[in-house]
């Protein structure tokens, strides 16, 4: 097997804080990003068809996938199908129609967030730093703790690392190792439901909007559909075996957004 430094389209320096996989098949564009990636302190690698993104992915083991959405051969909708069997890595799905459908199809199989051509490369940048403050596997904290006595929505009390698991009925969420559990049966989920479900069970009492959960999750900058918010929820109730008509561990509430039910 070829080294990574041997690799075409492999960008290596010493030192990177974090690593980005560019998948893209408009060559120009892909120069761009990998170029203002490269300048945040990126290493970065780039490929141009879905039919490599998958190998390249297992190899590289990415902390952020760019992926746009009408590749060739295998397209990205296919390709972020399979890296979520084998990776937690953040996905940016880029498309080129403005379309909350195509929005919908690519949140609904694994992708995290999804910025729209032409889009702003220092936007995109922004929003990758953004997803990457959140916590990994095995941090502690959850997005975006509020100061004491802030009513911004986060987790309050003491320091992740040192609560107790927040249990709902059947549901123990441990945010500091950011395992999910229902009864013996531990739940696979994405780091954004994780994140979705942390904020929501941080605040057991509230009614959180939209707006709301994208500040705590994805950061006050984030601008774009907030109905993105509905698609995670959505996999997230899947994952949970809750029923949206009679929902045991996140609940609707007409108008306003969602609030964590009581597992009961």
């Amino acid at each position: 097997m070829e080294s990574m430094d041997d690799m075409p389209g492999l960008s290596r320096r010493g030192s990177c804080e974090y690593r980005a996989l560019v998948v893209d098949d408009e060559r120009p564009l892909a120069a761009v990003v990998v170029s203002y990636l490269e300048r945040e302190n990126f290493e970065v690698a780039v490929c141009y068809d879905g039919g490599d993104a998958l190998a390249r992915a297992r190899e590289f083991d990415p902390d952020v996938v760019i992926l746009d959405l009408g590749l060739p051969g295998m397209d990205g909708i296919e390709v972020c199908r399979g890296l979520r069997t084998f990776s937690d890595a953040y996905v940016v799905m880029l498309t080129a129609r403005d379309s909350e459908m195509d929005t919908i199809i690519g949140l609904s199989v694994g992708a995290d967030d999804y910025i729209t051509k032409p889009f702003s490369p220092r936007e995109l940048v922004a929003r990758i730093r953004a997803m990457l403050r959140r916590p990994r596997n095995g941090s502690a904290g959850v997005s975006r703790p509020p100061e004491p006595g802030s009513s911004r929505p986060g987790s309050p009390g003491p320091p992740a690392s040192e609560a107790p698991p927040r249990v709902f009925g059947a549901l123990h969420i441990d945010v500091a190792g950011r395992e999910v559990h229902l009864g013996e049966r531990p739940v696979m989920l994405t780091r954004t439901e994780f994140d979705v479900l942390a904020a929501l069970s941080s605040r057991p009492g509230m009614a959180f909007s939209r707006r709301q959960l994208i500040e705590a999750v994805w950061g006050e900058s984030w601008v774009g559909n907030e109905h993105l918010v509905d698609v995670h929820v959505g996999h997230l109730r899947r994952k949970l075996g809750d029923d949206p008509a009679a929902s045991r561990y996140v609940n609707t509430i007409r108008g306003i957004g969602y609030r964590m039910g009581t597992g009961q």
